[in-house]
C-alpha cells in the first residue's frame, strides 16, 4: 500500500504558515500523521508521492491511501477508518455523522474542508479528505461513517450567568476524532479537547470496563505510596528527567526526555515534550508544552496549547490559548478567555479572516511565531497576535483588545525602527520570488 498526501498551502493566521507545519500537542502536523502510518503499517505503507489537487488522483495505481496534509486525526479515528475500509473492498472515504455532538461541536466551526453528503440510511453525513483506493483510482466512493462515540466532560458546576442559559460548561471528549486545521481555533481544539480531553476518557473507560487493571492501578500506587493517578502506570516520564519530590503531577500525563521539573510545580493531565524547564510553583491544568520551552516561577497555562522554543515568563496566566514557536510572553501577561458583557459566543477569525461563532462561550487568543510580548498586558478574548510582531507595555498598551498585525508591531515605531528583529514569517501573498533578498 502507498500513502500520498494531498497538499494544502493556505496559510493559518495569526502564524502565517500551513497547517501541516504547525504543531498539535507537541508534534508539527505533518510528522503526526508520518507516525501514526508508521505506527499501524510499518514497511507496508510506503509514500507515494503528493498532490495539488484531486483532479491528480486518476495516476494513483495499486492499493492506496489519500489525505489532505491538514488533517489532524488520531490513532483510533484512523485505525477505525482503514480496518472498515480495508474489509469492504471497495473505495471509500471517511465521514461523519452531521449530528455527531463532538464534531458537531469542533470540527464545523470556521471551517469549509468538510463536505456535506447523504449516507445509506438518507442520514445526513460530512466528507473528510481521507480517501482508501483498494486498486487504483476509481471516482465511486463509499462513506466509511466514523462515530466519535463522544463522552460528555467537563465543568458541571459553575455560576448561571456563565451558561447563557445553554446549559453546563462541558466537552465532548471523543474515542475517535478528526479536524480539517483551517483555524488557530482548530489547533486549540486537536491539542486540547480532541488530545488532552480525549486521551482522559479513554483511559476513564479502560478503567471502568478492565477490573484487574483498575486492581493493577491500586496495588501500583500502594507501592509507590502515590495517589491513584499520580503512578507511574498513568504518568509516563522519559529519560533523564528530573522531578523534584514537592512537584505535583496527576495523570494521565506524558512528559519527555530531558526535562526538568522544579519545586512546588503542579501539573494536570498534561503532555510535555523533551528539553522542557518548568520552575518553581509553576501550573498546567489540562495543557500541552512542545520541546525547548522555559517557563519560569509561577507560570499558568490552563487548556492551553504552547509551540516549540517558547518562553512563558513569570506570573503570566494563558488560558484556552495557542502560542506559537521561539515566541516570548513576558512576565505579568493575563490572557482572558470570558466576554464580561456581551454573554454569547466568542467569535474567531475563519481562513479568509472574517469572523465567526465558535460556539465555545470561554476561549482565549493565539500568539504567531517569533513573537515577544511584554510585561503587564491583558488580552482580551478571542484576538490574534501575528508573527513576528513585537509589543511593549506602556500607557499606551495595555490592554489588547483587537488583533495586532505585523505593520502594528512596536518594533516599527522605536526610534530609527529596530531592525534587530527579523520577520520570518511573511503573509502567502507576500513570500518573496527565489533571488529577492527582501526579508
Amino acid at each position: 500500500m502507498r500513502r500520498f498526501v494531498l497538499e494544502d498551502n493556505r496559510h493559518i493566521a495569526p502564524f502565517n504558515e500551513p497547517a501541516r507545519e504547525l504543531t498539535i500537542a507537541t508534534r508539527p502536523l505533518k510528522f503526526h500523521q508520518e507516525i501514526l502510518f508508521t505506527e499501524l503499517y510499518g514497511d507496508r505503507c510506503s509514500l507515494g508521492g503528493t498532490f495539488t489537487s484531486p483532479d491528480e488522483f486518476s495516476t494513483i495505481e495499486g492499493e492506496a491511501v489519500v489525505y489532505r496534509d491538514n488533517l489532524w486525526f488520531d490513532r483510533e479515528f484512523l485505525e477505525y477508518f482503514m480496518y472498515n475500509a480495508i474489509n469492504s473492498k471497495r473505495a471509500c472515504r471517511a465521514a461523519f455523522r452531521a449530528d455527531d455532538p463532538a464534531f458537531k461541536t469542533y470540527a464545523l466551526p470556521l471551517t469549509e474542508g468538510f463536505e456535506p453528503g447523504i449516507d445509506f440510511e438518507g442520514n445526513p453525513i460530512y466528507y473528510a479528505d481521507l480517501w482508501y483506493f483498494p486498486d487504483g483510482y476509481t471516482p465511486d466512493v463509499i462513506p466509511i461513517v466514523v462515530p466519535s462515540d463522544a463522552e460528555e466532560m467537563g465543568f458541571y458546576s459553575v455560576p448561571d450567568f456563565m451558561t447563557m442559559e445553554q446549559g453546563n460548561l462541558t466537552h465532548y471528549a471523543p474515542a475517535r476524532a478528526i479536524l480539517s486545521i483551517e483555524s488557530w481555533v482548530h489547533v486549540y481544539f486537536g491539542s486540547i479537547i480532541f488530545g488532552l480531553f480525549a486521551r482522559a476518557s479513554r483511559f476513564d473507560r479502560f478503567v471502568k470496563n478492565h477490573n484487574f487493571y483498575a486492581l493493577k492501578l491500586l496495588w501500583r500506587a500502594i507501592l509507590e505510596q502515590k495517589q491513584l493517578l499520580s503512578t507511574s502506570a498513568v504518568v509516563q516520564v522519559g529519560k533523564n528527567t528530573t522531578i523534584h519530590p514537592t512537584a505535583v503531577i496527576t495523570g494521565p500525563a506524558k512528559i519527555g526526555d530531558n526535562c526538568n521539573i522544579g519545586p512546588g510545580v503542579m501539573i494536570d493531565n498534561c503532555t510535555i515534550g523533551d528539553n522542557v524547564t518548568i520552575d518553581d510553583g509553576c501550573v498546567l491544568m489540562m495543557s500541552t508544552v512542545a520541546n525547548n520551552c522555559f517557563l519560569p516561577f509561577r507560570a499558568s497555562l490552563y487548556l492551553t496549547a504552547v509551540m516549540e522554543s517558547t518562553i512563558i515568563a513569570q506570573n503570566t496566566c494563558l488560558q484556552m490559548c495557542v502560542i506559537g514557536r521561539n515566541s516570548f510572553v513576558g512576565a505579568g501577561n493575563t490572557f482572558t478567555d470570558f466576554v464580561l458583557l456581551e454573554q454569547k459566543p466568542i467569535r474567531a477569525a475563519r481562513g479568509d479572516g472574517t469572523l465567526d461563532e465558535v460556539g465555545q462561550i470561554v476561549l482565549g487568543s493565539a500568539v504567531g511565531h517569533n513573537c515577544r510580548i511584554g510585561s503587564g498586558m491583558v488580552v482580551f478574548p478571542g484576538r490574534m497576535i501575528e508573527s513576528d510582531v513585537v509589543l511593549f507595555a506602556s500607557p499606551q498598551r495595555r490592554v489588547i483588545s483587537r488583533s495586532v498585525t505585523f505593520e502594528e508591531s512596536d518594533h516599527h515605531f522605536v526610534r530609527g525602527g529596530d531592525t534587530s528583529h527579523k520577520r520570518f514569517y511573511p503573509r502567502k501573498d507576500e513570500i518573496p520570488e527565489p533571488g529577492d533578498d527582501t526579508w
